[in-house]
């Protein structure tokens, strides 16, 4: 599987590892920010990488394999990062990263159901074994619950209009697959954006995954139990790719800022022109980083 890692210079340099020095990437995906982490703390510092995805954790462990016992590779979701650190030796940490949202497998994957480009289950879950997936969210859930998270979590204008088209085709038929739903949002919403390039599925299919998952509720969990498992001098970098986590991340450090941390970059971090050209997914990507008083 290829991947990218976002961001990756700044993460670097905001980090700044050192030899010796352990670190904790709470969402480590295939390992990208974690290989480069471990390439400068050699020859003995260690990392702790928590994924939900138990998937990606069997190709992290193939990527990160010549770091043999400086890795410890947690299935767990990072809104139990105290528990998991301190089960693990990595209770005071030099630093955190959190890279947000879902990782290429996620969407390259049919079968996973992040991606209404082509056809596969509605599913969007990250960890298979958790139960609710986005079929049971579409399929059960009212008109009024469904309006709300495509307005909340999507920011969608047309979450009652999609709900209600939702709703009504349910009714004569399941939807289970990404492009019935996909056809659906479109029969009722037009393209939009530049040149209507953004596709009317787009926030649904957002605001699905976060619910599906509890991205922002476990982003709330996760941030002061990061601040409380980095060393002073320690440093936490957030990458988030859309403004309701940037703005729950924002908030956090802005609350803390003189407290018990510093903000290290006043004005959030994006990627330039040239990391998006080579990896277009990077282009949402914002990074605030702060460091542990």
């Amino acid at each position: 599987m290829k991947h990218i890692p976002v961001l990756l210079n700044e993460t670097l340099k905001f980090l700044d590892p050192a030899p010796g020095q352990d670190f904790i990437d709470g969402t480590v995906g295939l390992g990208g920010h974690a290989a480069a982490i471990l390439g400068l703390t050699g020859p003995n510092g260690r990392l702790l990488g928590i994924d939900k995805d138990p998937r990606n954790l069997t190709v992290t462990k193939q990527n990160l394999a010549k770091y043999n016992d400086r890795v410890n590779l947690v299935h767990d979701s990072y809104q139990n990062i105290s528990k998991t650190a301190y089960d693990n030796g990595f209770d005071q940490v030099d630093g955190v990263i959190l890279d947000l949202g879902f990782s290429s497998p996620h969407i390259d994957d049919p079968d996973r159901g992040f991606s209404f480009q082509t056809e596969g289950p509605l599913d969007m879950r990250y960890n298979p074994d958790q139960e609710m997936s986005a079929t049971d969210i579409v399929n059960n859930w009212s008109e009024e619950e469904l309006s709300e998270i495509f307005r909340k979590l999507g920011e969608e204008r047309n979450a009652h209009k999609i709900a209600a088209a939702i709703v009504r085709e349910r009714q004569q038929e399941p939807i289970v697959t990404t492009t019935a739903l996909a056809e659906i949002i479109s029969g009722v919403v037009p393209r939009r954006g530049k040149h209507g390039r953004l596709h009317p599925a787009t926030n649904v299919f957002q605001a699905l995954r976060i619910a599906v998952n509890h991205e922002l509720e476990e982003l709330e969990v996760v941030l002061p139990q990061a601040l409380d498992t980095i060393s002073p001098g320690g440093k936490l970098v957030v990458i988030s790719f859309h403004s309701l986590e940037d703005r729950i991340v924002k908030r956090f450090m802005k609350d803390h800022h003189g407290k018990d941390l510093e903000i290290i970059n006043k004005k959030v971090v994006k990627p330039t022109q040239e990391e998006i050209e080579a990896n277009p997914r990077a282009r949402s990507a914002k990074l605030r980083a702060a460091i542990r008083l």
